[in-house]
């Protein structure tokens, strides 16, 4: 039959083992009509075309991609999504496995990873650890780096499973032959706890790695036990009163509702009224609007708002956190490919992008400058002609662009005198490396939801990493005060930098304002790569040294091409050539770099801020320098390391970690001084980042009349554990069970101040705001305990819910009770972390140093230039690490997010086209592309965060390239400097080493 013209049919079909009769378009798409329909919004929409794995359900038993089965396929078919896989209340085998596994990071994945693991078990029971990787092949992860993954599938086909990480006599065995362990198990005997002699996690298979340190389980290390003492081998090792919480591979709090498909992510948002947004972008690099014409478009019925550049003359159109340089949509010109010209709200999807068509826009292309060498060559195309309104940041508010050049920043740091010091140098060795320009491609691609009240207060739902920045932006947009605007983050699928200041949210609020209903606007993954991506650089080194190895100098000219606007361009910059120098100690620098614009999609904050881009640089020049000295790249980087407490710059935080011990650590891992077969090559490269300085975080615990609590962050929980972590905090704290705090999730109408959830500081940041507001609460306890007990305050102490002394005991009910007189009422601790402004140079302290080393070891195949990195050790200086399965897992992450610009990822541009814009040809990496892999962690509680942690996550992605480029340069006696290592450039490289008068010229 028809309705409305569109062809419709009915199928049936079981749905979760429930009879199902629906009415669907014929060309209605199974996870549409699942999740629009049937409200099972446990199938993710990432990719759109079959290769990412998150919508995938099964029917009849086999794993299909909903997002292109057509929902009339389904009819007389048994369907399975995610929300069907478990009994009841009790969850599936395989469910539990990924949380025990911690399989589950951002959660937008889990879905689909979940019901493809279920078919592959169910045909196979017991697949080796190949064929698991080959289902996998169809499942994208951004989070996880898929071992843990890979570990829970193992473990549900005969694996042990006896109690969860970290409780007393855990151990997790994960079966398979040539299997690698799981994540961080509970030693049980003195060989292999953490500290000890002879600790040692063996990694499957001939010259098996360590892992990271575990949790102890003896009287005398156990968390929370009399006498307790936690060692974490290595001088500066950790001691102090017990824990309970902290140290402990606790599930994730939010593992459960990620894994039975309940968590709601922003495209999973319903509002009563709501209209959906489509957007029409620019198809040329940069063009004149000559005339945009939407007079048809309003027209069409079931259109409820168009938006133009030229309409938004009712509230200031620009934003940026550096320069408010990005207008809402182009106003005039088009500046880069995908550039927003209009926008449309209306009923439902399918007459919003109807409607796209029927805008007329002539456009008057105009020449385009692509690339760093044309935006930087005299007489270039100018991206921008005037200059742009200061951003809302106070360490950018001086910044000035270049007139009449593409450069809208550039920022130079020295001591001594570079120039002469290299001058004198026995060894200099200089040369120039590119870093591509890469898409974050965080699973969740961008959405916001808008809506207005009476009162003229607006409200966002969005996916973003930095709510109350985001809040800032939105009210000086639309003239109202900051009381007024309202941002939400429910789950974040995944960010990396990418959903950091306001990306979507300007946009969507503009429309429901002209709507004068809530709208939704939710891009696509191909519409990702036109809305931001990781800065691409050039960067131009030269490093000096002394005959004995000692490094005198180091002088850096580099260019970062930010894209058509700035985004927060200028502070990558700015805070990733401050580190250039990586952690080692130089007397002389000279450091220099321009953020320039291009006619490209904006480049912004990408985990790593900037600092990969020069690493990448300093690590490979390092061995370079090492080769010429006759040095080893070990001994060479370990004579010039930074020292715990040493000044790295006057004004700034001291070096808060020990270097040498985790350089010793990665060398140790990967077999350094071990004999290696002659196919195989090994590197090491090292990381210095800082984070963000002058920074501020605020938290408040609430301690309920039942003794449970309640604490309100914003730091957003987009993966990486914030909400178990801090969790965890508040447990440890006021002594209460886990499962007995509730972390609410960023709202700045209810959860207090946070400036950003990136630079891996939330842990520290946050994580110390929460603590210091729970020991608020603690000391209120204690004061109201001692008074009704008679006692002084230091004679008691929390435990399990209550204050106790010698011989008595009160429960926080009852000391509530105490206080207020009745069973109501509570405590509010409140805390503050606000460093300030210091001498440093970039106006603030670092709260702490992040610091890294990855070691690899590679093979290649000659005949294609194919690199396969066969081993990767990632040691990271964490202070402490409050969760360490949680942590590995990010670990294992970033390293494999290293690994995918090192040897895959580059948006290439053609033409002033991006040729390569969607998941079907930008190739990210899959499971069976990861190497055997060992994440270990330094913990001396040296960091300024909670338990003297630090923050970590960002640091292991660093090492990455220059240690697999060591590797190769070790191996075959090519040095690359272009990213990425693609066959291709490889094989080109090696022919020129074998006849290098032929092959001449040819890039590397």
């Amino acid at each position: 039959m028809t309705a409305g013209g569109v062809s419709r049919l009915t199928i049936r079909a079981v749905v979760n083992g429930r009879p199902r009769e629906l009415d669907v378009p014929t060309h209605a798409l199974l996870l549409d009509v699942l999740r629009d329909d049937l409200d099972l919004k446990g199938a993710k929409r990432s990719c759109d075309s079959q290769v990412c794995g998150a919508c995938t359900v099964l029917v009849d038993g086999l794993a299909v991609s909903a997002c292109t089965y057509l929902a009339v396929e389904a009819d007389g078919r048994a369907i399975v999504t995610v929300e069907g896989l478990a009994d009841g209340d009790a969850l599936h085998p395989i469910q539990e496995a990924f949380i025990e596994a911690g399989a589950v990071q951002c959660g937008f994945c889990t879905a689909g990873m979940l019901l493809t693991a279920r078919a592959l078990l169910a045909e196979n029971p017991t697949p080796t650890r190949e064929q698991i990787l080959h289902s996998l092949r169809g499942s994208l992860c951004r989070c996880t780096g898929y071992r843990k993954i890979v570990d829970a599938m193992e473990a549900r086909h005969g694996a042990r499973v006896e109690e969860r990480p970290g409780s007393a006599g855990t151990r997790r065995t994960f079966g398979g032959e040539g299997a690698m362990s799981g994540p961080p198990a509970t030693p049980t005997t003195p060989e292999e706890r953490p500290g000890s002699a002879g600790a040692r996690r063996t990694f499957g298979g001939e010259g098996a790695m360590s892992g990271p340190p575990a949790t102890p389980t003896t009287p005398e290390e156990r968390p929370g036990s009399a006498g307790a003492r936690r060692t974490f081998g290595g001088v500066g090792a950790m001691s102090g009163p017990p824990l309970k919480w902290i140290g402990r591979s606790v599930r994730r709090v939010d593992a459960l509702e990620k894994v039975t498909g309940r968590a709601r992510y922003v495209t999973d948002l319903v509002v009563p009224g709501m209209l959906h947004a489509r957007v029409l972008r620019s198809p040329h690099a940069h063009a004149r609007l000559a005339r945009v014409d939407a007079t048809r478009a309003r027209a069409l019925p079931g259109v409820v708002a168009v938006l133009t550049g030229a309409d938004l003359t009712w509230c200031d159109p620009y934003c940026g956190p550096a320069f408010r340089d990005r207008p809402i949509l182009a106003i005039d010109v088009a500046r880069f490919e995908g550039e927003p010209v209009a926008a449309v709200a209306a009923l439902d999807e399918a007459t919003a992008e109807a409607a796209l068509d029927l805008i007329d826009v002539d456009y008057a292309p105009q020449p385009a400058a692509i690339t760093l060498e044309e935006a930087l060559a005299p007489g270039a195309p100018l991206v921008h002609t005037g200059e742009p309104l200061a951003g809302h940041f106070a360490d950018l508010s001086s910044l000035k662009p270049e007139p009449g050049t593409n450069v809208c920043h550039r920022f130079r740091f020295a001591r001594g005198d570079a120039a002469a010091a290299l001058a004198g140098a026995d060894l200099v060795v200089e040369d120039t490396y590119r870093f591509p320009a890469v898409q974050h491609y965080a699973m969740e691609p961008h959405a916001a939801v808008a809506a207005w009240d009476e009162t003229g207060s607006l409200t966002v739902w969005a996916s973003t990493q930095n709510p109350y920045s985001v809040r800032v932006e939105l009210a000086k947009m639309f003239g109202a005060p900051l009381s007024r605007i309202r941002v939400v983050v429910p789950h974040l699928g995944g960010g990396f930098g990418s959903k950091t200041y306001a990306k979507l949210e300007p946009l969507t609020a503009a429309l429901a304002h002209v709507a004068r209903r809530p709208v939704r606007l939710a891009i696509s993954a191909a519409e990702a790569f036109q809305t931001v991506r990781r800065c691409s650089a050039r960067v131009a080194m030269r490093v000096g040294f002394r005959r004995d190895g000692a490094l005198v100098a180091v002088e850096c000219d580099a260019q970062y091409d930010v894209g058509a606007y700035a985004d927060i361009g200028p502070r990558v910059v700015q805070k990733a050539t401050y580190t250039a120098t990586g952690p080692y100690r130089v007397p002389h620098v000279a450091l220099g770099a321009a953020a320039v614009y291009t006619h490209t999609t904006p480049g912004g904050a990408f985990r790593g801020f900037g600092v990969p881009q020069l690493a990448w640089a300093l690590e490979s020049l390092f061995d370079v320098a090492a080769d010429r000295l006759g040095r080893d790249p070990v001994d060479l980087r370990r004579d010039n390391l930074l020292g715990h407490g040493e000044e790295f710059a006057p004004g700034d935080t001291p070096i808060d970690g020990k270097y040498e011990e985790s350089l010793g650590r990665a060398a140790e891992a990967i077999g350094w001084t071990q004999a290696l077969a002659a196919d195989r090559g090994r590197g090491v490269a090292a990381m210095l980042k800082a984070s963000i300085g002058p920074s501020v975080s605020e938290a408040i615990v609430r301690l309920h009349a039942d003794g449970s609590v309640t604490v309100l962050a914003s730091a957003v929980e987009m993966g990486q554990g914030t909400r178990t972590v801090l969790s965890q905090i508040a447990a440890e704290v006021l002594a209460v069970p886990l499962e007995r705090v509730t972390v609410v999730p960023p709202d700045t109408a209810i959860t207090p101040y946070d400036q950003t959830t990136s630079s891996s500081r939330s842990t520290t940041m946050t994580g110390r705001a929460v603590q210091v507001a729970a020991e608020d609460v603690r000391e209120q306890l204690l004061r109201v305990a001692a008074d009704a007990l008679g006692l002084p305050a230091r004679d008691l102490a929390l435990e399990d819910g209550a204050v106790v002394s010698a011989v008595q005991r009160l429960t926080y009910p009852e000391i509530l009770a105490l206080r207020f007189g009745m069973s109501g009422g509570e405590l509010i601790g409140r805390g503050v972390v606000a460093p300030g402004r210091s001498a440093a140079p970039l106006g603030g302290s670092t709260p702490f140093w992040e610091m890294a080393v990855g070691a690899a070891e590679v093979s290649i195949d000659e005949e294609t230039g194919a690199v396969k990195v066969e081993r990767y050790v990632s040691v990271a200086d964490v202070g402490r690490a409050v969760n360490p399965l949680v942590l590995e897992g990010q670990d294992e992450g970033g390293v494999v997010q290293g690994l995918g610009h090192t040897l895959l990822e580059e948006m290439v541009y053609t033409d002033g086209h991006l040729v390569n814009g969607t998941l079907l040809l930008y190739r990210v990496p899959r499971a069976d592309d990861v190497p055997a892999l060992a994440c270990r962690f330094v913990e001396n509680a040296d960091g300024a965060g909670p338990f003297g942690a630090k923050g970590a996550g960002e640091g292991s992605l660093i090492p990455v390239s220059p240690a697999v480029a060591n590797a190769l340069a070790r191996l075959t006696g090519v040095r690359l400097r272009d990213l990425p290592l693609t066959p291709e450039r490889v094989w080109r490289a090696l022919r020129a080493r074998k006849d290098p008068e032929t092959h001449a010229g040819e890039p590397s």
